[in-house]
C-alpha cells in the first residue's frame, strides 16, 4: 500500500477507518509539529444521513455523507479542539444539518456559518445563533456571479440581514471581483472573511491581477481571509508547494488577520457526473495539509494566532 493510501488506525484515527474506500478515511498523516491547546479548523462542512437531511434538488452535485462522528475522529486525529462548521451549497438555505453537526460536537468545540436569505426571520435568526451560528456565506464563485454590479448588490443584502446581530460575512469569490470591490468590502460594517485565498492560483503566484487588492484589505485589517482548500488553488499535489507564496504573502500582510481550514470533507462539484450521482469527494490527506502550516508560518507564536487566537475573537469561542 501506497504512503497515500495507508491509513492511520491508531487512537482517534481509528474511526475514519469506518468507512473504507472514503479518501478522508485513507489519507491521514499525522500532525509534524506541535498543534497549539485550542486550534481551530475554521472551515468544514457536515453532511449527514440524507433521509433526515435532504439535499437541495436543484444542487450541482451530490455529495457522500461525512458526518459529525467522522469530523470529530478527524479533529481527534490532527489534535484540533474547534471547528467552525460552513453550510454546503448542496443545502442552499436549509441549515438544519449544519445545526446537527453544531449540537453533535457541543458549543465547546464548534460554531457556525450558515446561508440565509431575505426570507430568513428575526426569530430564525435567534435560533441560529443561539445554536452557535456566527456568520453568514456569501457564495459568488459556486453561483457563478462574477460580476461587480451583482456581487456589490449581494453583499449589501447580506449585511443588510445581519448587521444588527454582529455576525460576519463570509466571501467565496475571485480575485478579480474582489479587486472590483476593493471599496464596499473594505467600507463594509460588519466584519469580512474570504474563503480559500480569495480564489488565488497557485501556479499565477502574488503578482495575479486581484491580489494585491486581498493584501491590502488583509493588511488594514478590514478582512479575514482563509488559508482554507488549498487544493482547489493549487496544480502540486500533495503538498501544494506553488500555494507558500501566497500564504507567506497573506501571512506578511497581517497575522492577526490569518485563518486556517481544511476545507474537509473536499466535495467535488467539477467531477462531471450528473447531479443526482454521487460525486466522490476530492483526494486530499488532511494532515499533510495542516503541515504546511510550519512551511508557511514558521514561528510557533504566529501559528497560535492563525490557530488559536484569531479565530477565538471572530467566532466567539471562550
Amino acid at each position: 500500500m501506497s504512503m497515500r493510501r495507508r491509513l492511520l488506525l491508531a487512537g482517534p484515527a481509528a474511526a475514519l477507518a469506518a468507512r473504507p474506500g472514503r479518501p478522508w478515511a485513507a489519507l491521514l498523516t499525522p500532525p509534524a509539529f506541535e498543534v497549539p491547546p485550542g486550534a481551530c479548523d475554521c472551515h468544514v462542512h457536515v453532511i449527514p444521513d440524507r433521509e433526515r437531511f435532504p439535499l437541495l434538488a436543484a444542487r450541482r452535485y451530490t455529495p457522500p455523507p461525512a458526518g459529525p462522528a467522522m469530523l470529530l475522529a478527524l479533529q481527534r486525529a490532527l489534535h484540533l479542539d474547534r471547528v467552525v462548521i460552513v453550510t454546503p451549497s448542496v443545502y442552499g438555505t436549509d441549515n438544519r444539518a449544519t445545526l446537527e453537526g453544531l449540537r453533535a460536537l457541543g458549543p465547546g468545540r464548534a460554531r457556525g456559518v450558515a446561508v440565509i436569505d431575505a426570507s430568513t426571520t428575526p426569530a430564525q435568526l435567534e435560533e441560529l445563533h443561539q445554536a452557535g451560528i456566527r456568520g453568514i456565506r456569501v457564495n459568488l464563485e459556486t453561483h457563478g456571479v462574477a460580476d461587480p454590479a451583482a456581487a456589490a448588490q449581494a453583499l449589501r443584502s447580506a449585511v443588510a440581514l445581519v448587521q444588527a446581530r454582529g455576525w460576519h460575512v463570509q466571501v467565496y469569490t475571485r480575485p478579480t471581483v474582489i479587486e472590483a470591490l476593493r471599496e464596499p468590502l473594505a467600507q463594509l460594517p460588519v466584519p469580512l472573511v474570504i474563503d480559500h485565498f480569495g480564489g488565488a492560483r497557485g501556479a499565477a503566484g502574488p503578482a495575479q491581477p486581484g491580489f494585491a487588492a486581498l493584501l491590502e484589505l488583509v493588511r488594514s485589517g478590514r478582512a479575514y481571509v482563509k488559508l482554507s482548500g488549498a487544493y482547489r488553488g493549487s496544480e502540486a499535489a500533495p503538498a501544494f508547494p506553488d500555494m507558500a507564496p501566497l500564504a507567506r504573502a497573506l501571512i506578511a500582510a497581517n497575522p492577526d488577520r490569518i485563518l486556517w481550514g481544511s476545507d474537509w470533507p473536499h466535495t467535488n462539484s467539477q467531477s462531471g457526473r450528473p447531479p443526482g450521482e454521487v460525486s466522490e469527494p476530492i483526494e486530499v490527506d488532511d494532515g499533510l495539509l495542516l503541515n504546511q502550516l510550519p512551511v508557511w508560518a514558521p514561528e510557533a507564536a504566529i501559528r497560535r494566532r492563525i490557530l488559536v487566537g484569531n479565530p477565538a475573537r471572530l467566532y466567539g469561542f471562550a
